[in-house]
């Protein structure tokens, strides 16, 4: 029971690997992987509860690791329903495409239970390695070639954030003797002082901060998101920061407040972060890049939470990437329903779009609206709870600066609300929606109202499965 969920997923990618075998039709391999990725969901739902050791205590099994490997299923199956089955994905590749997807899955369900060094550098190269090869598996008539320089760039940056993050690990054992991230707890504590203690912790950071789009890993972003198929993008916007916050916080609890360096540099990193994404955003025309832009603006929200070395700091961090996730499904939802033949969309292609398809206007501007942190949305109650925390620890100049940085998201994202709602259609034809993909647009509306409007609720389980890993 305990491995349950990743079994689930080599056995969906055995099967997926024997039709990639034949020539099934790109429907067929579709609902093929969307019943696949509903058992996992299922798996991961009955084994939510369970506890306990595997691999030799490399393998941690705890209510924090099921949440985060729930959330990891569900949004999988939300992105492979509201993703097109005559999309931008090459025919020919479309079976390995899925194969390579839920393989990138079983990754990123290891790296959160992984509490051992090498553990997490297998988990976390498996998660990678599948993701690029699916960028480049876009077809040639939309994409243009770009998809190959994204595949490229997405690969080299990876590389560089592994090499990074292994050459802080060899730090560590070399400082504390051991891979176990327990054991490292312990003995780091007593080295807050030593550089080479700062450069170890940095270093292993720095490989989830690459996956998380935090400055300075955050170069690849606008590319990849811009090369990347529409559905693929949508995997990488919300799939695996999952996992990297997961395993940032379990890395973060190695450290405390009293380590100095590493708070000012995660402070930095924060601030920068903010900064850069909200910036360059203002600016963007294709809607991926500025989602891209805006995700390693919230990439730096998510670490003020962690900065308060608490676990309510840390439970308002997982409530947020929670939240994020579901209000980046709601765009990308809609990106898919406008984009035709799996375009890239940009923002006046939404030109009229209240009167072109209602439910997806909606959509859309709840999702905007919750990225921009307004209220009763839950991306507002999140920026509340992680500033109100990081102000109760003294960090003023940073709950300001972040206060500042709300106020310039909402310029840009307005202006897609703008352009959905108060102008004409120009003849554009209407959207075409399916009945599957209309309620799961309701379905998400209503999640990111709910989590706003009742965030204690959420609250109260991220902090018991806090409390597990503490």
């Amino acid at each position: 029971m305990l491995f349950l969920p990743e079994l689930t997923l080599l056995g969906a990618g055995l099967i997926l690997f024997i039709f990639s075998l034949g020539k099934p039709s790109s429907g067929k391999i579709k609902n093929v992987a969307i019943a696949l990725a509903a058992l996992t969901l299922v798996a991961s739902l009955i084994c939510i509860k369970s506890e306990g050791e595997l691999f030799y205590s490399a393998y941690q099994v705890d209510l924090f690791s099921q949440i985060f490997k729930v959330l990891i299923a569900l949004a999988t199956l939300i992105i492979l329903i509201f993703s097109d089955s005559e999309g931008d994905i090459k025919l020919a590749v479309r079976s390995e495409y899925y194969l390579f997807l839920f393989m990138s899955v079983l990754g990123l369900m290891m790296l959160v239970s992984s509490v051992e060094l090498i553990s997490i550098f297998v988990a976390l190269e498996l998660s990678s390695f599948a993701v690029y090869v699916m960028v480049p598996m876009r077809n040639n008539a939309t994409a243009s070639g770009s998809q190959f320089e994204a595949g490229i760039k997405y690969l080299l940056f990876g590389v560089m954030a592994t090499g990074l993050m292994l050459f802080g690990m060899s730090y560590m054992y070399g400082l504390t003797g051991s891979t176990q991230l327990p054991v490292i707890a312990d003995k780091l504590s007593l080295m807050y002082s030593q550089p080479a203690a700062v450069i170890a912790i940095v270093l292993v950071l720095a490989g989830f901060f690459y996956k998380l789009a935090i400055f300075p890993l955050h170069f690849w972003v606008p590319d990849v998101y811009e090369g990347a198929s529409n559905e693929t993008t949508a995997f990488i916007a919300a799939v695996p920061k999952l996992a990297a916050v997961a395993l940032l916080i379990r890395l973060i609890t190695l450290v405390s407040s009293e380590g100095e360096v590493i708070v000012n540099v995660l402070m930095v990193c924060a601030l920068l972060s903010m900064f850069y994404g909200n910036l360059s955003a203002l600016i963007q025309k294709d809607v991926k890049r500025l989602l891209g832009f805006s995700g390693i603006s919230h990439a730096g929200f998510v670490l003020v939470g962690l900065l308060t070395f608490k676990v309510t700091g840390y439970a308002t961090a997982m409530y947020y990437i929670m939240g994020y996730v579901f209000m980046n499904l709601a765009c990308f939802l809609v990106i898919c329903s406008v984009a035709e033949k799996g375009k890239n969309v940009v923002v006046e292609d939404f030109t009229g779009l209240h009167k072109r398809a209602p439910l997806l206007a909606i959509t859309l501007t709840v999702g905007l609206f919750a990225l921009a942190g307004i209220p009763p949305f839950v991306g507002f109650t999140g920026k509340f709870l992680l500033l109100l925390g990081a102000l109760k620890q003294g960090h003023l100049i940073l709950v300001i600066l972040a206060a500042i940085n709300t106020g310039i998201a909402i310029f840009y994202y307005l202006s897609i609300v703008r352009v959905s709602f108060c102008t004409d259609s120009e003849d554009r034809g209407a959207v075409a929606s399916s009945a599957l993909n209309n309620t799961l647009a309701v379905m998400l509306i209503v999640t990111i109202i709910v989590m706003g409007v009742m965030p204690s609720k959420f609250i109260a389980i991220t902090s018991s499965a806090i409390h597990t890993i503490m």
